[in-house]
């Protein structure tokens, strides 16, 4: 096998916004940050929850508003 190409492996602390914390394996570093996670999943607990996609909008147009008005 070839030597130095594979991605570092490390235990990471992956945090939920529920506040739930969990450890893993991870390539993505040390501390990961998630918005949904099992414990708070409507999948997973059973209970019909909306699950936020308005707020994905928001932050598309907040984040591109600058442009459109610099066009203007």
């Amino acid at each position: 096998m070839k030597k130095d190409i594979h991605p570092n492996v490390n235990d990471a602390k992956v945090r939920c916004n529920c506040g739930y914390e969990t450890a893993m394996l991870t390539t993505k570093g040390k501390e990961v940050t998630v918005e949904i996670c099992s414990n708070c999943h409507p999948f997973y607990t059973g209970k019909q929850r909306f699950v936020d996609t308005a707020g994905r909008i928001d932050r598309f147009r907040k984040k591109y508003a600058a442009v459109a008005d610099a066009k203007k």
